[in-house]
């Protein structure tokens, strides 16, 4: 990692907690003693959720989930688990997030194929491209199944995705195609995040924007490693090494790490922190249905043009 970024001059805005209250296909209905209840449009979800500690509101309610995660430890995210269906097994159901339809999706890993506490930065994603009043160039690394590409895409930005996940590009497809964006510009590459970025660099290829969603670890198509506390820095310089003269954000996201979002905060002031504008960082949580309670789910770091 270059150690020659000047001083920063950013503003810091932190914590800052990024709530998401639900929206017209998703509802946290109830949490606690490790594990959520969520609404997906008519689908009630019980899932793992190692951050809900607190006690169960709604009893009753667990009793009606239409499916249920079994058979892994909601801490280890390289082992597969089973859904347990109440009815018939189904492996999609219809989500739509500000006129994007997608696939929300049953994978071996409790996730559903999108991630809906994202919805907070996919809404200043859209804001802020509509602000530059021009065609955006945005990277999406570890872009996982596309939502938040196809949202880019859909307010006009050129949209790179990236992800090592031959079948998670698969899905990416699938979801354009459901959105009706077939002839959005959207490339979609299978690759390794820190190679093709890497890549970029060397060719003079630059970005308005940024999404940078890694996991804590896993692997390249051909069997890279990355490990979040050791590649992250040099990641996010390569990052920045790909920005334009004028850019207009980087958000960084990471899950599943025994870390306080202060490190993320520092790591991209200490990369980012000298080209202005201004870096928020804090946590993205979901809002109960109803109470109110905050479920955290990830760290964030945000740096924008002021």
């Amino acid at each position: 990692m270059s150690s020659a970024h000047p001083p920063p001059s950013a503003t810091q805005t932190l914590p800052q907690l990024l709530i998401t209250p639900g929206f017209a296909d998703y509802r946290l209905v109830d949490c606690g003693e490790g594990r959520k209840l969520e609404r997906f449009g008519r689908l009630l979800v019980d899932r793992p959720e190692p951050q809900a500690m607190g006690s169960r509101r709604q009893p009753a309610a667990w009793d009606k989930a239409d499916a249920v995660f079994l058979g892994m430890n909601a801490e280890d995210e390289g082992s597969d688990g089973r859904w347990k269906f109440a009815g018939r097994p189904v492996e999609t159901f219809p989500v739509s997030y500000r006129g994007v339809s997608f696939h929300g999706r049953f994978t071996p890993f409790r996730h559903l194929g999108f991630f809906p506490e994202q919805a907070p930065h996919w809404d200043f994603m859209i804001e802020r491209l509509q602000a530059l009043g021009r065609p955006a160039r945005v990277l999406n690394l570890f872009g996982y199944t596309g939502v938040a590409s196809l949202l880019a895409a859909r307010h006009g930005a050129q949209v790179t995705h990236v992800d090592a996940s031959k079948k998670s590009i698969g899905y990416a497809r699938e979801n354009q195609a459901l959105a009706g964006l077939a002839d959005a510009p959207i490339r979609w590459i299978v690759d390794d995040a820190m190679k093709f970025t890497a890549r970029e660099q060397r060719r003079n290829s630059r970005y308005d924007a940024i999404l940078l969603d890694p996991p804590k670890y896993g692997r390249g198509p051909n069997g890279e490693v990355w490990d979040l506390f050791r590649d992250l820095p040099a990641m996010l310089d390569l990052c920045r090494g790909v920005l334009t003269d004028k850019p207009a954000f980087v958000i960084v996201t990471a899950y599943a790490i025994r870390a306080s979002f202060v490190a993320v905060h520092e790591l991209t002031r200490e990369i980012l922190g000298g080209l202005g504008g201004e870096i928020a960082s804090g946590e993205l949580v979901v809002s109960e249905e109803g109470s109110g309670r905050l479920l955290s789910t990830s760290l964030y770091s945000r740096w924008s043009t002021a």
